[in-house]
């Protein structure tokens, strides 16, 4: 008896995905539990286990892209390979899925995946399979490696790390000036996007284009929450760390959420999906990506169980370690770029969700409270509405709860 082993839907935002590297070889006997292939989503890169037992037979070679549901091995339980006997695993005839440039194309057909790491060397040097699959593709030897991740474990950055530190340095070169009938840009370098990069353009635009934006902004005094975040720091007994003011706008938009459920839904096919769970993905800026992880169930979590989860979650997001879950099930996002210096923007709504917020730096500015010029801590917001979900008044009367909560902090607790 033969059963297939189709492309699993690894996010909720999964159309297709690439094998990366097959960690089986043709002809193997599998058992379930087993790491059977790296795969490569519009999010991540993650490593699939077998839920069958029995002979493989690899039918998608690595290098290829699959939509959803499509086949890419078999698994023979009468102990027999499928095909009679182990043999290589030819490339597909047929074009990838992918859309890519024909030279592309070719070379991910032809070219060999190379080969896995031993189980024995795996353990040995404690390598994520995506840090230890490009090393392998830039000749990088991990043993000389020192990891970051957990447990000493060799994460893609460190991996990054020792290619910037074994690259010649780059020689400075005079400015070139356009010579007669050279274009007035001079020379054009094209860099080609990755699959990440691919699918933010693909869905920041198609965001733009089809969901009608609104945008209504507000400033907060921030002034008490940095008065509570002190008294956090001046409390070392307590366990987890010191919550940012990020962290306190996370819970302020979690709890106004409870009372606004129209912000917590989404628009579909001329009805509205209105979500039971408040899942709230911040926005984390890496390697030239935004990847954006969720902290789930925001509103029941503490401040410093949210910060807790804030910083485990982007150290994943840089680390390359993060999943297709953990990336999976947002309801509402927070984008901040205070952190820049960027006092207010306008931010884009994530697929599938009816608002963003936009946070800005937290300032001391002049403030007029009760007649008299002030000193405050001042941060603006930026609220990004779906016009089909939410209206005016309706998204005023939430954004103006998340100043309320932030204004007083002691309604985080």
């Amino acid at each position: 008896m033969t059963d297939q082993i189709v492309m699993p839907r690894l996010s909720d935002s999964m159309e297709e995905g690439v094998i990366l590297n097959w960690l089986k070889e043709d002809g193997d006997q599998v058992e379930v539990g087993d790491e059977l292939v790296e795969i490569e989503t519009d999010k991540a890169s993650m490593v699939y286990e077998s839920d069958l037992a029995g002979v493989l037979e690899i039918l998608v070679p690595a290098g290829e892209t699959r939509p959803i549901g499509e086949p890419i091995a078999t698994v023979s339980k009468d102990g027999a390979h499928p095909a009679g006997n182990a043999a290589p695993v030819e490339p597909a005839t047929s074009e990838p899925a992918t859309t890519g440039e024909p030279e592309a194309a070719a070379v991910a057909k032809t070219a060999p995946p190379p080969p896995p790491a031993s189980a024995e060397e795996a353990e040995r040097i404690r390598i994520s399979p995506l840090a230890a699959r490009l090393a392998r593709e830039k000749g990088v030897d991990p043993a000389g490696i020192e990891g970051s991740g957990p447990n000493g474990r060799i994460v893609k950055a460190d991996v990054d790390r020792a290619l910037s530190a074994a690259a010649p340095p780059v020689p400075t070169e005079p400015v070139p000036v356009p010579r007669e009938g050279e274009p007035a840009k001079g020379e054009v370098t094209r860099v080609e996007l990755d699959r990440t990069q691919q699918t933010i353009a693909r869905r920041m635009a198609e965001s733009k284009a089809t969901v009608p934006h609104f945008y209504l902004q507000a400033t907060v005094d921030m002034t008490r929450a940095v008065e509570v975040r002190e008294a956090f720091k001046e409390a070392p007994e307590a366990d987890g760390p010191v919550p940012s003011l990020n962290d306190m706008v996370v819970k302020a938009a979690a709890l106004a959420l409870r009372h606004h459920p129209r912000a917590n839904s989404s628009y579909r096919d001329g009805a509205l999906e209105l979500f039971s769970r408040i899942n709230i993905g911040i926005a984390v800026a890496s390697n030239d990506a935004l990847i954006v992880p969720v902290i789930s169930d925001a509103d029941h979590l503490e401040l410093r169980e949210i910060a807790t989860e804030s910083r485990r979650l982007s150290e994943r997001v840089r680390t390359g370690e993060v999943t297709p879950p953990e990336l999976s099930g947002g309801t509402f996002t927070i984008t901040n770029l205070g952190m820049y210096g960027v006092r207010s923007f306008d931010a884009v709504i994530h697929g599938g969700q009816a608002a963003i917020l936009a946070v800005g730096e937290v300032s001391d500015r002049a403030l007029v409270r009760d007649g008299e010029v002030v000193p405050a801590m001042l941060m603006d917001l930026s609220l990004a509405c779906d016009h089909r979900v939410l209206y005016g008044a309706d998204a005023a009367e939430f954004l103006a709860e998340i100043r309320a909560n932030l204004e007083e902090p002691g309604l985080l607790a």
